[in-house]
């Protein structure tokens, strides 16, 4: 239990912070060009990077669930006839998403990598990890799921071994 709501409030973080205003950040970093700002717009586009996020959001709402609802049936249900309205509700806000994106991008490379990058991405092999990066990001994050809930389960034996050498009865 004590690790599912450490992986939704991980989540939680990420979908918080990705909805956030992004001002601290980009004040702390200098602004970048209007060319580079431009390629980057240029390059989120042709990545799709918003569309990405999109489908990522069904399985986030999902990983965040069980914490909500808690098996209680009514608030399942009621959790289920929110999604839609939930995912709606972000619809406004994607083109923040994409804007800060762009600043990222703009930040960490310049406006030759970027339309470098953009040449890239309309390639063929391009496309294709275009077309791949949901399923691969949705399995990575299955991965890490599972390694972080091994690691976890092999920090807690462990601690709970080197507790023990030291006297406790754990």
């Amino acid at each position: 239990m004590r690790h599912r709501l450490l992986r939704v409030t991980g989540l939680l973080v990420v979908v918080m912070s990705l909805s956030a205003p992004l001002a601290t950040a980009q004040t702390a970093a200098p602004a970048p060009s209007a060319e580079a700002l431009a390629a980057a717009k240029e390059l989120v586009t042709t990545m799709h990077l918003v569309d990405q996020f999109k489908a990522l959001m069904p399985a986030i709402l999902q990983s965040l669930k069980p914490a909500i609802v808690q098996g209680r049936s009514g608030v399942d249900r009621d959790f289920d006839s929110l999604t839609p309205v939930i995912l709606d509700s972000f619809q406004a806000r994607y083109s923040e998403l994409s804007d800060a994106m762009a600043v990222v991008y703009a930040n960490n490379f310049t406006a030759d990598d970027l339309r470098n990058l953009i040449t890239f991405y309309k390639s063929p092999l391009g496309q294709k990890m275009l077309e791949k990066t949901p399923a691969l990001t949705k399995q990575s994050l299955v991965a890490g799921q599972r390694f972080g809930a091994s690691v976890a389960a092999d920090l807690r034996q462990k601690i709970i071994e080197e507790l023990r050498k030291k006297g406790h009865d754990l």
